[in-house]
């Protein structure tokens, strides 16, 4: 029988403990998000973590600016926010406006404030597995491969995705939990084939349903980073769920997988900052 990985469970867990690590703390721990613009998906995005936020006991600040504001404006607000000692996490909600460089302003905000671990600084101390900020969506898959019993050691791992943001990050994680790792993308020739050889299957390439029943070997583990509204209102992930669910070990829901973990791991990142604050 196929095991159902539930990320909301795992979640709602991590982030009771995270509450009572916030509650012994001596000093309040702030969070700054940065929107730019009116962009509807990051506005419900920004209003889950404030809601995050307010569960965990962490305080949010948005900091709402212009759509047409200068990248100089934008720097501006990120160092003063650096030099803030009320402010412990920052968090510039992606993507930005067109004109404006998003890797400069990443850049700009201090690495032991960066809660989505995206510096550069946070991403090399990642890769040579030194302790940093880690990127909340594969920290997120990390820990629902582990909290559900799922050995990393040895396994065949297929990343499909290639993205800073999930792809090369997740891949990497699971090399340092000492899994073989083969990172795919739009251009691996036989993909069907390749990722048939996994053990553990991540899919993160942005494509609805991509990884069907030709996607995958009996007993696999199948974690689904995308989510995806179709025409008809419904939500789907990239991988088709109904084609591979009676023939995976285990595998994330869409909703109800990846994205509350994603979310954990950003909670999570505001706790460490706000110790290293103290």
């Amino acid at each position: 029988m196929t095991q159902l990985i539930d990320g909301k469970a795992l979640a709602s867990s991590l982030m009771a403990k995270l509450k009572n690590s916030v509650a012994q703390q001596q000093r309040q721990i702030t969070l700054a998000v940065v929107q730019v613009g009116d962009d509807p998906a990051s506005t419900v995005y920004i209003r889950n973590k404030h809601k995050a936020c307010e569960k965990v006991g962490i305080r949010s600040l948005h900091i709402h600016l212009e759509g047409d504001i200068t990248s100089g404006s934008l720097l501006d607000t990120v160092h003063t926010l650096n030099s803030r000692e009320d402010v412990d996490g920052i968090l510039v909600q992606l993507p930005l406006p067109s004109g404006i460089d998003e890797g400069e302003v990443i850049r700009a905000i201090d690495p032991a404030k960066d809660v989505d671990g995206f510096h550069p600084i946070n991403v090399g101390r990642m890769m040579l597995g030194e302790d940093c900020l880690l990127p909340c969506t594969p920290a997120g898959i990390i820990a629902l491969l582990k909290s559900n019993g799922v050995d990393i050691n040895g396994k065949e791992c297929v990343v499909v995705g290639r993205s800073n943001i999930v792809g090369k990050p997740v891949a990497q994680l699971l090399l340092q939990a000492h899994g073989t790792v083969t990172q795919c993308h739009s251009r691996t020739r036989n993909l069907a084939e390749v990722c048939r050889r996994a053990d553990i299957l991540v899919a993160a390439v942005g494509v609805p349903r991509l990884i069907n029943a030709d996607f995958v070997k009996p007993g696999a583990v199948v974690i689904d980073v995308g989510i995806h509204r179709m025409a008809d209102n419904t939500l789907c992930g990239d991988v088709d769920f109904d084609s591979v669910k009676d023939i995976v070990g285990a595998i994330t829901p869409v909703p109800g997988g990846v994205g509350p973990m994603t979310i954990a791991m950003l909670m999570q990142n505001c706790v460490r900052a706000g110790h290293c604050g103290n």
